[in-house]
């Protein structure tokens, strides 16, 4: 190996180098804990990436899962700070359901879309503006390069992009299996609620899957629904014993 030092242009080059892992080094530190250790421990860093694209969707074509999905990202924006972006293209948001998973309509801004293409558009727009806490866009179709725009944007701004799958027909839940540049992705489906002591309605739950996370690995949760801080929480009868790898899912009951 030569002592020979290395030439102005390789020292810079290396300098620039460190300087760009650096930076690479805080965004991935940069997280959203869920605030639940059986989720928070299965992310990297422990918490949901700023700065980046995810993916969730129910886990059927129906509404109730659709709208748990919905739900779950909502709580995720309730729980970062600035105001929320949530671009539609149907005009059946609910807006006091959103708030009862702490996302209020005093932070959340609303923007129809006539058609995928001016949502997607406005989605990553809205991620490189960079003074907005999330961004949620409701979309059939993530191809690969939009995706790949969409986290570009997302990178560097702090703001949580959040690609709400949503599908007219059946047939386009396939695209769902597609690669996507995001992050992690999540599929989310409605639960029999919580059992009470007395006639009543528990506490929603849910079944999350983690299907996919950037050097992490998937899994699945029981969770009860978030509260109005946009908070998951374990069943006391799940949080109480070990973890399970195998979450029957017994929506038929519900």
């Amino acid at each position: 190996m030569s002592d020979r030092p290395a030439s102005p242009a390789i020292a810079e080059l290396r300098q620039r180098i460190e300087r760009l892992d650096g930076a690479r080094g805080r965004r991935r530190r940069t997280v959203l804990p869920f605030g639940v250790s059986e989720v928070d421990r299965r992310l990297p860093e422990g918490g949901l990436a700023l700065g980046c694209l995810h993916e969730v969707a129910g886990g059927g074509n129906g509404a109730v899962d659709g709208a748990a999905a919905a739900l779950f990202a909502a709580g995720i924006a309730a729980r970062t700070k600035g105001r929320v972006l949530w671009c539609v293209t149907r005009r059946d948001l609910f807006a006091p359901g959103l708030a009862q998973a702490g996302l209020t309509a005093d932070r959340l801004i609303l923007l129809e879309g006539g058609d995928e293409k001016t949502v997607l558009a406005c989605f990553e727009e809205a991620l490189r503006h960079g003074g907005l806490g999330a961004v949620v866009a409701e979309v059939a179709r993530l191809p690969m390069t939009a995706s790949r725009r969409l986290q570009l944007a997302a990178e560097g701004r702090g703001a949580i992009g959040i690609a709400l799958r949503r599908w007219r027909r059946q047939s386009e839940a396939v695209d769902f299996g597609q690669p996507t540049a995001a992050v992690t992705r999540w599929r989310v489906s409605a639960l029999p609620s919580t059992p009470l002591p007395a006639p009543g309605v528990g506490r929603p739950r849910w079944l999350v899957e983690l299907i996919r996370c950037r050097a992490g690995e998937s899994a699945d949760f029981e969770v009860e629904a978030c509260d109005d801080k946009g908070r998951l929480s374990l069943p006391s009868e799940v949080a109480n014993r070990p973890p399970s790898k195998d979450i029957e899912r017994s929506i038929a009951s519900a």
